[in-house]
C-alpha cells in the first residue's frame, strides 16, 4: 500500500476542487442557518486544511480514503462494519490502516463539530467544518473510495491526477453557481456516510472508460484535445458528485447544529442586521467595465474578486448603503476569464459569477 500511500498525499479533488465544493455549500444553507452564512468563505478558504497536515501527521493520509472494494461486506452488498473499532476487530488494525478510514474518520470530524458547538467553542467549531468538508468531497471522489485508486490494475495509471486536477483545473469555470438544494437533518450519519460513498462507487468505471476515450482522442495528456475529451465523457456525472457533495455538507453542518441544540452561533438581531438583499452584478458578460449593486443593513461591506481557483485578487471595502460601486476591469488588471465577486456583510455573503471578455 505503499504506492496507494504516495498517491493519496496528492490533493483530492485539488485544491480548486475542495474550494469550490466547500464554497458551495452555503447555497444549500436553509432559513435556519442564516447565521453559518458568515462561514461560507472560512469553509472554502480552509478546504484543504486536511491536505496540508499530511506531510506533519503520519496519521492523517489514511483518513482521504477508503480501498471499499477490498472489504468482503461491499462486494457482497451487506452492511459495512458500522465503526472502525468494529473493522479493527474483525480484520485487523494493519488491514483497516492501510485500506483507508475515510468513512469513520468523517464521523468522527462530524462528532467533534457537534460536542465544539455545543460547548461554544466556535472557531473550533469552523475548523472542525473545514475539515468535514474535505472528507465528504473526497467521498464523492470516486478514485478515493477504491483499490484501483490511480488506474494501475486496468492500464490507467496516472488517471487520479488527470481527473481530480487537470481536468476539474481546466473547467473549474464551470463548476460554480452550482444548483440550490434542500436539506435534512440526517437521523444516522454513518450510515448516511456509508450510503453516499457505496452510490459514488458506480462511478468508477465510467472514469476509466472515459480515460481510455480520451487518450484514443489524443494520448497526450497534457493536451487539450485530452482534457476536453475525459470532461466530455465525466462532466455530467462530476457536476453532480460536486453539486451532492456541497449539498451533503450542508446537511451535515445542519445536522451537527441540531444535535448540538440549535445553539446561537450569531445572534439573531446580527443576523438580521447583516443580511444581503439584491445583489446584481452588469454587464455580465463585460468587456471590461460593470456594476455591483446590493442592499445590506449593516453600514460597511466587502467585495473581494477572486480567480477560479479562489486566489484574491482585489478586496474593496464599502461604506454607502444602498450600495453601487462601479468596478474597471482594466484598473485592477483582470484579464478575460471567469471571476468571482464575493460581497460579504457581517455574517452574510453573496457571490456571483463575472465574466470578463474584453476582445
Amino acid at each position: 500500500m505503499l504506492s496507494a500511500l504516495l498517491v493519496i498525499l496528492l490533493a483530492s479533488w485539488g485544491g480548486t476542487g475542495h474550494y469550490i465544493i466547500s464554497l458551495a455549500a452555503s447555497n444549500s444553507f436553509n432559513d435556519e442557518m442564516n447565521q453559518f452564512m458568515g462561514w461560507a468563505n472560512y469553509l472554502a478558504g480552509h478546504a484543504s486544511d486536511a491536505d496540508n497536515r499530511k506531510s506533519s501527521d503520519p496519521a492523517e493520509a489514511p483518513k482521504h480514503y477508503i480501498d471499499i472494494d477490498n472489504y468482503t461486506e461491499f462486494n457482497s452488498n451487506q452492511t459495512m462494519p458500522f465503526t472502525m473499532a468494529d473493522a479493527i476487530n474483525r480484520y485487523g488494525y494493519s488491514f483497516v490502516i492501510d485500506n483507508g478510514t475515510l468513512p469513520w474518520a468523517t464521523k468522527t470530524t462530524y462528532d467533534s463539530l457537534v460536542v465544539s458547538l455545543r460547548t461554544n467553542r466556535i472557531d473550533k467549531a469552523k475548523q472542525f467544518a473545514a475539515d468535514l468538508g474535505h472528507y465528504v468531497a473526497d467521498g464523492h471522489m470516486p478514485l478515493h473510495i477504491t483499490k484501483n485508486y490511480n488506474g494501475q490494475l486496468t492500464g490507467n495509471t496516472g488517471i487520479h491526477s488527470r481527473y481530480e486536477s487537470t481536468m476539474i483545473n481546466a473547467h473549474a469555470d464551470e463548476f460554480y453557481n452550482l444548483e440550490l438544494r434542500s436539506i435534512e437533518y440526517i437521523t444516522n450519519v454513518q450510515q448516511y456516510i456509508f450510503e453516499y460513498i457505496y452510490f459514488n462507487y458506480q462511478f468508477v468505471d465510467s472514469i476509466l472508460q472515459a480515460d481510455n476515450y480520451a487518450k484514443s482522442v489524443n494520448p497526450d495528456y497534457s493536451s487539450t484535445a485530452y482534457k476536453d475529451a475525459l470532461w466530455e465523457k465525466t462532466n455530467g456525472f462530476t457536476r453532480k458528485l460536486f453539486s451532492n457533495a456541497s449539498q451533503r455538507l450542508a446537511e451535515l453542518i445542519y445536522s451537527a447544529w441540531i444535535d448540538a441544540g440549535r445553539p446561537s452561533v450569531s445572534t439573531g438581531i446580527e443576523a438580521e442586521k447583516n443580511r444581503i438583499h439584491g445583489m446584481k452584478i452588469y454587464p455580465n458578460p463585460t468587456v471590461g467595465n460593470l456594476n455591483v449593486e446590493f442592499y445590506a443593513s449593516s453600514e460597511s461591506s466587502r467585495l473581494d474578486i477572486y480567480d477560479v481557483s479562489g486566489f484574491l485578487i482585489e478586496s474593496t471595502f464599502l461604506k454607502s448603503n444602498p450600495n453601487s460601486v462601479q468596478i474597471y476591469a482594466n484598473s485592477i488588471y483582470l484579464n478575460d476569464g471567469i471571476y468571482l465577486f464575493r460581497v460579504t456583510s457581517g455574517n452574510s455573503s453573496q457571490t456571483q459569477k463575472v465574466v470578463i471578455q474584453k476582445k
